[in-house]
Parts: structure tokens; sequence; C-alpha cells
């Protein structure tokens, strides 16, 4: 993938912005009790939640690699953030997809405000078994009735439009399920409490009620029964962003590691002298180079519309899972600093363990990895 100056230029804009306005308030905003809006809307205000939005629709119509080393940025500074950007991207993904003109005109219109989307699949009894969402969507009239609760939604107390997987036969399996797109701002809608993560704090995550709430009949996406192949596909375009942010995360790890192991002195000279240190940290760049490549690979793949269905998954499982390992070698470098929060090393384990769990863990992607590779 070719860095040109133009991305280099956008992520620098936004992770200057995380360096100058989150980084030196970020244990204050951990420890806060809701999202930090204020940095949030700074970010809305750059276009940064439209970044992949067609021109047509009022956003800045980059390209999939573009958004990809702008999450590599993000990630180097607060995957929070980055998951909450991620998470709209998804939601705004089944739209741009699988939606009518109209249907982008209204979603993308309400995004173009200054609000954030949030992807609505996960529910109390449905994580990695997305078929078993009970979530139900009855048609009366030229209406749906929507009912149901929604669990972990990144996004979910602040979305001003929601992309929505429900049941609308019960007695199909994933043929019953349908995609909708509701406004939060409809009756029945609500948001429950702000979860209090071990990570990715600065990102907010609630539960979605949706109660009773009365949607148009062309708030259906697509056609009645392709949801389940809607979300399947939407999560193959997010999966990258999760890898990329994944590897941004591990260099920004390694060069903390990098910078104390110079500066440390033990036994009369600098740690970074001693041999098992190096290894590791020559290891750690091997790690994180390898998974950043693949996770170009795909960006590339995604532009030049070939299927990337596999590659997708590699990439968020080879970033993820570099990303916790570089963290932990970086925190063992660090020693008893990397575990005080006054170091940012314990932040970056916090947040990493996340990026192997959402998106479809990394056990589910590498089922997805063998049936496509053993079709």
């Amino acid at each position: 993938m070719v860095i040109t100056e133009e991305m280099k230029e956008i992520g620098k804009l936004v992770s200057d912005y995380l360096k100058n306005e989150v980084t030196p308030n970020l244990r204050e905003m951990e420890a806060a009790p809701e999202y930090p809006k204020a940095v949030y809307d700074g970010l809305l205000e750059m276009g940064l939640h439209m970044l992949g939005i067609p021109e047509e629709y009022g956003g800045l119509g980059m390209n999939r690699q573009t958004e990809i080393y702008v999450a590599e940025q993000i990630g180097k500074y607060e995957c929070g953030i980055g998951s909450a950007f991620g998470a709209n991207n998804s939601a705004a993904s089944t739209i741009e997809m699988f939606g009518t003109e109209e249907q982008k005109k209204a979603y993308f219109g309400i995004m173009a405000t200054g609000k954030l989307a949030a992807f609505c699949l996960t529910e109390p009894n449905a994580g990695s078994d997305s078929a078993a969402v009970k979530t139900k969507a009855k048609l009366v009239g030229d209406e749906y009735v929507l009912n149901g609760t929604k669990c972990f939604i990144t996004n979910g107390g602040i979305a001003g439009v929601y992309t929505v997987f429900a049941k609308t036969a019960m007695d199909k399996g994933v043929k019953g399920i349908s995609c909708f797109y509701v406004e939060a701002d409809r009756e029945g809608v609500s948001a429950g409490k702000e979860e209090d993560k071990m990570g990715i704090r600065l990102s907010n995550t609630t539960e979605v009620i949706f109660d009773e709430v009365h949607i148009p009949k062309d708030h259906l996406i697509g056609e009645e029964g392709k949801g389940f192949k809607y979300a399947m596909m939407t999560l193959d375009t997010s999966r990258p962003f999760v890898g990329a942010m994944a590897t941004g995360l591990a260099e920004r790890a390694l060069d903390e590691a990098i910078k104390y192991s110079k500066e440390r002195v033990q036994f009369g000279k600098p740690i970074a002298s001693l041999q098992a240190l190096q290894f590791m940290m020559a290891d750690m760049k091997i790690q994180t180079e390898m998974a950043k490549s693949v996770v170009y690979r795909t960006a590339e793949m995604m532009d030049n519309h070939e299927n990337y269905s596999t590659f997708s998954a590699i990439s968020k499982v080879a970033g993820s899972d570099t990303a916790m390992k570089v963290t932990l070698d970086a925190l063992q470098i660090l020693g008893g600093y990397g575990y005080m929060r006054e170091y940012p090393i314990e932040k970056m384990v916090r947040d990493a363990k996340i990026l192997q769990i959402y998106e479809g863990t990394n056990q589910v992607q590498r089922v997805v990895i063998s049936g496509n590779i053993l079709r």
C-alpha cells in the first residue's frame, strides 16, 4: 500500500489532535463516568465520522486504504475513540452497500449533522452466535414494530442513527433476520447505562432498547431475510479497521519500550544493551510489521473490489494478537513501572484485549478462515 501525502496529512491531523487533547488528560478522562464529548465534537467537526462516505452524501469520499491508515494512527493514541469511529463506519457501511438512494440520503444526512452511527447486532444471548438474535420486527400495515434489547453497543447512548438487526420470521433461523435503520429520536428507543469497561474507556458502550418502536416500511434495508448476510459482509469491512488500529497500538508500545530501555540503567548500563531484551524488541518489530503488511494488503483488496473476506479475518487476528503480545512484552520490559498508571503501557494492555474479542472473536475468525480456505 502506498502512503500518499494526503493520507499522511489526514493521519497527522488526527494523531496530533489526540496527542494534544487526550494524552495530557487521559487519566481524568478514563476515570470519568461519561465519554469525553468535547474531544468527540472536535473529531466530528473534522468529519472523521464521514471519512469514507461518498462526497455526494456529504462525506469526504476517502478510500479504504485511507481509512485503514488513519485507524493505525488513532490506535497509537486512543483505541477507545478509535472503536467509536470504527463502529460508526460499520453501521454506515451496511447502508452504503445495501441501502437505496433515499435511505443513504436520510442516513448520511443524520450523520452529516455531527452525529455518530451505531451497529446494533449483539444481544445478551447472541454474541459470537449472531444468528441467535431475539429482537423482533413485526410488519403491521405500512410499519414495522420493533421490540428487543441490544447490548455492548458502541456509541449506543450517543448515536443519532442505528443499523439494527432483528427477526422478521422467528422460525427461519438466519434466514429470518432482517436489517433496518432506526433514528435515535424515535419514540420507544432508549439507551441503558454506560458500561464500566476494563479498556477502551473513552468509548460509549450501552444497551440499546427498542420498546414498541414504530418505523416506516421503507426503513427495511435490502430484502427481508437477508440481514444475516448483510451483517457478515459488513463485518468483513470493519475487521481490517480493527487490525489497523491494533498495529498502531503495537507500534506505540514498541516505541515506549525502546525509549524506556535506553533510559533505564541497571547493572551500570542501559537495559537496551541486554541481548535478552534486544531479541524481545526485535520480535516485537517483526510481529508488528508482519501484521501491518497483511492489514495493508487487505485494504488494497477492498479498494480493488477483490474477494477480501479471508484476508479481512486474517488482518483482524494478526493485528489484535500482535497488539496483545507486543503490549504485554512492552510491559515486561518496563517491569514494575509498566504496571503503574503513570506510564501508558498498562492502558495499552487493557485496550489490546478487546481487539481480540469484538467484531467477532479471534476464535470465530479462525472458523471463518478455515471455512473459506477449505470451501
